[in-house]
């Protein structure tokens, strides 16, 4: 008798776990918010580490789809001092296959492939233990109950609360994205400095990344200690005062850093959120829950990786046994602790030393990372 399972969520997490139970002729049902998967922009580049998102991809078939898709030369990392000063400047060797970049959009359709992803199903909560199974409330009114039912909705996750009542809680760390169209053509002198991958400068509580994506599109990141609220007299939605304030909190830096944010053509403000580093919950017969609905922790490169690695996981474990599908559960439950607990620890040592009173800081975990 097939479970009748289904996915919150289209995102890595969501969509890798889809894509490793359809490899194994496993029905699965994929519930999305948005209305169409470009209803907003996926988002920048990820890098996809060798034993975590790329194993993850292996296990559901797409890792020869990926490395032709993917840009090893992405890796590269460039630091500059505040004066422009170049500090490091890495690059990976031709046959360097550890971390290769790879757009979120590229991602997103390679993992959609055959999936068939109900759109526009916004979820309001989930209600386990009904007499037909877990209850599913959607925005339109609508309910539908399943077996299984897999939060992979990410940091606001709807599902969590049948789990667990903790929530997010920021990490004194804001971030302000930017980008900038066609570098190589309109800013030539930026592209140089960004190079394949990444150039990337650190202040005092402050830092500044700028990542090339495909296609001469780059994405500007800038992270500073401060209250939530610091945006409460400025409309970030208005270009220019976003611009001038930002410039304002950086200035005195290089001028060609600066440029980065000169040219960014909108601003998004994004505060960092983070779940508590060991965050468990007492087993729920029929729910679950991957990636950022999990474990939140600072963006630092793990994220997605465990998140991917999770679905492929979940996947096979319940393919693989699925006359005790709540065994299968609660055992890969147990497993994903573990290891998101270890990864939360790090990436929020990372996030302290990275936006630090003592930019030297990250420098020596660059150095420790990733030595010259």
């Amino acid at each position: 008798m097939r479970q009748r399972i289904a996915v919150i969520g289209s995102g890595p997490a969501g969509l890798t776990f889809a894509r490793v139970l359809h490899r194994h002729g496993q029905p699965v049902t994929v519930l999305e918010r948005d209305a169409a998967p470009d209803a907003r922009p996926p988002g920048g580049t990820l890098d996809l580490h060798e034993g975590l998102g790329q194993l993850a991809l292996d296990k559901a078939g797409l890792l020869a789809e990926f490395q032709a898709l993917s840009r090893p030369e992405g890796q590269a990392m460039r630091i500059l001092d505040t004066d422009g000063t170049v500090l490091r400047d890495w690059r990976p060797r031709a046959d360097d296959r550890a971390n290769p970049e790879i757009d979120r959009g590229q991602l997103r359709d390679l993992l959609l492939g055959p999936l068939d992803v109900q759109w526009g199903r916004g979820v309001t909560h989930v209600v386990p233990g009904t007499r037909d199974g877990v209850l599913v409330h959607f925005a339109d009114g609508r309910q539908e109950t399943f077996d299984l039912v897999v939060g992979a909705d990410g940091a606001w996750s709807r599902v969590r609360p049948a789990v667990s009542s903790v929530t997010p809680h920021y990490t004194g760390v804001t971030s302000v994205e930017t980008s900038l169209d066609d570098v190589d053509t309109r800013y030539p002198d930026l592209a140089r400095l960004i190079g394949d991958g990444s150039v990337a400068v650190y202040g005092v509580n402050r830092k500044l990344v700028a990542q090339r994506n495909s296609g001469g599109h780059v994405k500007v990141y800038v992270q500073f200690r401060a209250p939530l609220d610091w945006h409460a007299n400025l409309d970030l939605a208005d270009a220019e005062a976003a611009r001038s304030s930002l410039l304002a909190l950086f200035d005195g830096w290089a001028a060609p850093v600066l440029d980065f944010l000169r040219h960014g053509n909108a601003f998004v403000h994004r505060p960092l959120y983070v779940l508590p580093v060991s965050h468990t919950w007492t087993h729920v017969p029929g729910v679950t829950l991957l990636g950022d609905a999990a474990h939140l922790m600072p963006p630092l490169g793990a994220g997605a990786n465990l998140a991917m690695l999770e679905g492929a996981e979940l996947a096979e474990a319940i393919a693989v046994g699925p006359e005790d599908l709540d065994g299968a559960v609660h055992a890969f439950e147990e497993q994903m602790w573990a290891r998101a607990s270890r990864w939360a620890k790090i990436t929020a040592a990372g996030l302290e030393r990275l936006v630090s009173p003592h930019p030297a800081e990250a420098l020596a975990l660059f150095d420790q990372v990733q030595p010259s």
